[in-house]
């Protein structure tokens, strides 16, 4: 009983890969004035420092440090756009490093036409059949794969559509390996349509990207706490407190964002 308790504990707590010295490094000043963002979450008063707003900011800072790596213009494509939230996060910080930004959702919203992208695809991605016809630097799927009933067979797909040394990027809630299986059971059960029907650890994440060829370069969790709209959202040392705790213990991190590479 003590070995198998004290094996779970391991599991749980064990280090990340490449995370906490990339997140110091990384500004958290750019989420103070996405305010265009905050206002889709429907907060009638935006706090400075969401946590919400942590999934673009991992994206953002993953996709420039990409860019900066290539040393030019990216070429990416976003599966799964929901109202163009990523896309504009990132134009307001200033970073337009990119030659191309393909959006590929179920249902292309209208007024998405306005924003930019250089392409615009609607499919189903869970489909068998979907592929992508192009290359790409950068494949982000940021709170997509969860939807899916079978997440690893699109992310295989995806790493085909990568360069050479391409990178795919993304994130989702998070469990514990030792309660996964039984989590993604209990809420296929009661999933709504178009709901959560994937569960994912980070032990799921290092071996979606083996099987995919890939090799994956950064997992960090996100928060230990989501007090959404509190006056502690108002405090960058808030932030940064979470943002320890999900690195050191990913499983416990609320979400976790990953890079993997190709």
């Amino acid at each position: 009983m003590f070995n198998e308790s004290n094996t779970r504990m391991k599991t749980i707590f064990r280090l990340p890969v490449f995370s906490f010295r990339e997140i110091c490094n990384w500004d958290l000043a750019v989420i103070e004035s996405q305010i265009p963002v905050k206002q889709v979450f429907g907060k009638p008063k935006p706090t400075l420092y969401p946590v919400k707003l942590l999934r673009y900011w991992f994206m953002f800072n993953l996709l420039k440090d990409e860019q900066s790596r290539l040393g030019r213009p990216l070429r990416i494509c976003e599966i799964g756009v929901d109202r163009g939230q990523m896309l504009q996060f990132t134009q307001d910080t200033g970073f337009r490093e990119f030659s191309t930004w393909v959006a590929v959702d179920r249902q292309i919203l209208g007024r998405l036409k306005e924003y930019g992208y250089s392409k615009q695809i609607e499919a189903d991605v869970d489909f068998p059949g979907f592929y992508l016809e192009d290359e790409y630097d950068v494949i982000i799927v940021l709170h997509i794969l969860e939807h899916l009933f079978e997440p690893e067979a699109l992310v295989a797909r995806l790493s085909d559509s990568l360069v050479p040394g391409g990178i795919l990027i993304g994130g989702f809630p998070v469990t514990p390996k030792w309660l996964a299986e039984y989590w993604q059971k209990r809420i296929r059960s009661t999933a709504s349509k178009y709901g959560h029907v994937s569960v994912f650890s980070p032990h799921r994440v290092k071996k979606m990207a083996q099987n995919s060829k890939l090799k994956l370069d950064f997992l960090s969790g996100a928060f230990f706490l989501r007090k959404s709209g509190s006056v502690l959202e108002n405090f960058k040392g808030w932030l940064r407190l979470n943002l320890l705790w999900g690195a050191v213990f990913p499983s416990l991190g609320g979400e976790i964002y990953w890079q993997m590479s190709k």
